[in-house]
């Protein structure tokens, strides 16, 4: 690599090689601007035939349905349009507003540039709090420790060695484990260290990540599938009804106009234009509600997804737990070991303050590596602020301890000398003998089984004129042990066990360590009998590794690619994957899960790019708030289709009703478009609103191949719908066996239309037979919806304009009677054919019980 040495590229060929091999950035995603969210919207089919369906009616000069659906289409877009661009410019404010700089060495002398200018062959200057701008070699290196969690998923940082000038010439990016390289990404938090950029942009490490992440295929919305199966076939018997009504009533009786009228009306009665409505107000308002709970829908079709969800696969750091080291053990000769978790804001014993001391004063005095900053979190490891620092001894291979010597500012007491670092480098500075060190490394072991990071501390004096040139020359005692642990979140376990009575199983998969992943498995709630490595992983072909998954949930040492071959596979054996994650290397199988679930602060750009929905506040026990408003919006939805199925059977059968029984026209178009502006918004607004089911989150996912509503389904609402018609038609019968006037009788029949479109509302309302649950459980879009009902009823009953614009006669007190009876009687029968009907969701998955997690 051709390069000027310690004095960096000149500027004119660091701008040469920039022109040459492009800005050291990634590929910026496609941004979903205004216009390009506006025609997303447009496009989708189910839209499309809105406001085609408001089309046909204005070239057939029905100005009034046509408004009516221009109006909701518009409403439609404005909702989706605002909410996704709202979506955008959020995700836009996560991403960091100008590029990080980067301290190079050019032409000689040291220069702040934007971090897309840094180039290939720069020498780049690292310290700490800086974030590495590119993959780069270490030709110098003091001290340093690299925190890679980003992209290996290892919360502990790495310590890295220099590999020196001789091994530049020739450096080439290796595997993440290089301790002589530093990678694009990735974040110093102790030392310093000169680099040499080896690889910039798509060439870096991060790079080949973007690369296969742009190779993925995201997973189709399953719900707009199944919506559009609904649509096609209620718009093929719609089409098929309004052309049988024509011909019928046309030859029947010659009246072709009439007949014309007629077809028109059915057509209309059965066009299905509320299930664009309905499917795009829902996700757009489950969108804002999911908002309100700080998790961000960038694909408002994941949040239904989410609820079918049968495997949740969690990264463990930054996602489980909290992505900081915290000290969870203490370990003496004289006294054992002592647990501070648990002990949260109470001092320590102390006996253990003398080790908790030594490793503050072995710690940086503003420290960014996460196990010093542990120190400085404890209670009582403030170390003496009127002490100097004199000398510090780093890592070195040969000795793993950081040795710091500290003047205590008083001019005569001795040195102070405090030691930390490996068990096994703090024994060979204290001598230990050979009983104390064999105690020194059970209790080590222990604590490491168990998951944590060890490390020994121990203490000296010194008040010789020279200070050592080595920490050896010092007459260290050994103080103990200090465990370290990235601590699990808090609301992880409950999340975890509601998971699991959700049927939900939780698979953890990290790069993190077995026995650390064991451990942070049994903190959440989580089965540790099947702990898979990457070792193990990568041994296995697919078809070996599809039956694993079956029974493993705990995946350790696992590389990017690997935790692709998980997701995969799990995809192949059938299941709905949601994928959580924060790091780059999340990203691809963020992207190939059917729900990716990013992490909002502490996530990169590339995995919530990848993602469809990002919790804002990093909480895992977010996604089950996630869950159980997707269950409530595919309940919901289930409950909206019903209805519209059910509700257009009457409509439909008193429009075919003078066909059968040689009446005239009751219901024209206009009475039609009347009725819409009923049931248009009770099934955009009213069931949107309506609670969740008391099950929700106590039944397992419904099976991938279950349709939204099936035929049994469908079969049950259009009984209903028949059921809800019979009044009607009793009450139209006796009108005109009493010799009722046309019109009189249309506004009875229009009456107990509508009424009885009221009692299939409360019918649908719940899933359950309770009659008392129905009329009672609150819903204010509902009470709304009633009172704005009956404001309507009244005005076109009392009101001679409206009565003669509709054609409706007057109504007596009596036939009022019958109509509410009518409804009523049709509210009772309905509830208690429930039972019989079993019109619940199915309580059992595809595996026929809750999968355990």
């Amino acid at each position: 690599m051709e390069t000027g040495s310690r004095s960096g590229l000149s500027q004119t060929e660091a701008d040469r090689r920039l022109r040459a091999e492009g800005f050291n950035e990634l590929p910026a995603s496609r941004g979903r601007t205004f216009g390009r969210i506006l025609l997303e919207v447009l496009r989708e089919p189910m839209l499309a035939l809105l406001l085609c369906g408001a089309a046909v009616y204005l070239a057939l000069g029905d100005l009034t349905e046509a408004l009516i659906l221009l109006v909701f289409a518009t409403l439609s877009i404005v909702i989706t349009v605002v909410q996704e661009s709202r979506t955008e410019r959020v995700l836009e404010a996560l991403r960091d507003l100008s590029s990080p700089r980067a301290l190079v060495i050019r032409d000689g002398s040291r220069r702040r540039i934007a971090g897309r200018e840094v180039a290939r062959g720069d020498l780049v200057v690292l310290s700490e709090g800086d974030r590495v701008p590119a993959d780069a070699w270490l030709v110098e290196a003091t001290n340093l420790s690299v925190d890679e969690s980003l992209l290996t998923g290892e919360s502990l940082a790495v310590s890295k060695e220099a590999g020196g000038w001789s091994g530049a010439d020739t450096a080439e990016k290796s595997a993440t484990s290089d301790a002589r390289m530093a990678y694009s990404g990735t974040l110093v938090v102790r030392g310093e260290a000169l680099a040499l950029v080896t690889a910039t942009g798509l060439m870096s490490e991060i790079g080949k990540i973007g690369r296969s992440l742009a190779e993925q295929e995201g997973e189709p919305p399953r719900l707009q599938t199944e919506t559009r199966r609904l649509v096609r076939l209620a718009a093929v018997l719609g089409i098929g009804f309004s052309a049988m009504a024509v011909l019928l009533y046309g030859l029947s009786r010659g009246a072709w106009l009439e007949a014309f009228l007629s077809g028109i009306a059915l057509g209309m009665a059965m066009l299905p234009e509320e299930f664009p409505v309905v499917l795009t107000v829902f996700l757009a308002m489950g969108t804002w509600r999911i908002s309100q709970a700080r998790v961000l829908t960038r694909r408002a079709a994941s949040i239904e997804a989410l609820g079918a969800t049968t495997v949740l696969c969690t990264d463990k750091t930054g996602t489980l737990t909290e992505n900081r080291m915290a000290i969870v053990r203490l370990w003496t000769p004289e006294d054992g070991v002592f647990a501070v978790e648990g002990h949260e804001g109470l001092e320590l014993p102390s006996s253990f303050d003398g080790l908790v001391a030594a490793g503050r004063l072995a710690s940086a005095i503003e420290p960014f590596d996460p196990m010093e900053k542990a120190f400085q979190m404890l209670s009582g490891a403030a170390a003496a602020p009127n002490w100097r620092l004199r000398r510090v001894y780093g890592l070195k291979p040969d000795l793993l301890a950081i040795t710091q010597v500290w003047d205590q500012g008083n001019g005569e007491a001795p040195l102070a000398v405090a030691a930390k670092g490996a068990p096994e480098a703090i024994a060979q500075l204290c001598r230990l003998d050979e009983k104390s060190h064999a105690a020194l490394t059970e209790a080590a072991n222990a604590m490491a089984a168990e998951g944590m990071r060890v490390l020994g501390a121990a203490r000296a004096e010194w008040s010789g004129q020279e200070i050592p040139d080595h920490p050896i020359g010092f007459p260290f005692l050994f103080l103990g042990l200090i465990g370290f642990a990235d601590p699990l979140r808090a609301s992880v376990p409950e999340a975890v066990r509601e998971c699991r009575m959700a049927g939900v199983r939780v698979i953890m998969i990290t790069g993190d360590y077995p026995a650390t992943a064991r451990t942070i498995a049994q903190q959440a709630g989580l089965a540790v009998e099947d702990v898979v490595s990457g070792q193990e992983l990568a041994a296995i072909d697919n078809a070996e590794l599809s039956a694993r998954v079956r029974t493993a949930t705990v995946f350790a040492r696992i590389s990017p690619h690997e935790k692709l071959r998980i997701v995969n596979a799990l995809k192949a054996n059938g299941e709905i994957v949601a994928m959580t994650g924060d790091g780059v290397n999340d990203a691809p199988s963020l992207k190939a899960a059917h729900v990716g679930v990013a992490m909002g602060s502490r996530g990169t750009d590339v995995a919530r790019e990848a993602s469809s929905i990002v919790l804002l506040d990093d909480d895992f026990g977010s996604i089950v708030k996630a869950i159980r408003l997707g269950r409530r919006i595919h309940d919901n939805l289930r409950k909206v289709m019903g209805f519209i199925i059910s509700v257009h059977v009457p409509i439909a059968c008193m429009a075919l009703l003078p066909l059968a029984f040689g009446l005239p026209i009751l219901f024209t178009p206009i009475h039609i478009a009347f009725l819409e502006m009923v049931i248009d918004p009770v099934c955009s607004l009213v069931f949107e609103a309506e609670q969740e089911e008391d099950d929700v989150m106590q039944r397992p996912p419904r099976p991938p191949d279950q349709p939204l509503l099936g035929l049994r389904a469908i079969a049950t609402a259009l009984v209903q719908g028949a059921i809800a018609f019979l009044p009607a038609a009793l009450l139209v019968a006796i009108g005109v066996e009493r010799g009722m006037p046309v019109n009189e009788l249309r506004a009875l029949a229009f009456v107990t239309v509508v009424l009885c479109i009221v009692s299939l509302i409360f019918v649908h309302r719940s899933f359950g037979a309770s009659l008392k649950i129905a009329l009672s459980r609150h819903n204010t879009a509902l009470a709304i919806a009633l009172l704005s009902v009956a404001l309507i009823m009244s005005v076109t009953l009392l009101w001679p304009t409206a009565g003669q614009w509709l054609r409706f006669g007057p109504l007596h007190a009596d036939d009022l009677a019958m109509s509410i009876a009518g409804a009523a009687t049709v509210l009772v029968v309905l509830q208690l054919l429930k039972v019989a009907f079993r019109l619940r969701p199915p309580r059992e998955g595809r595996r026929g019980k809750v999968a355990a997690s």
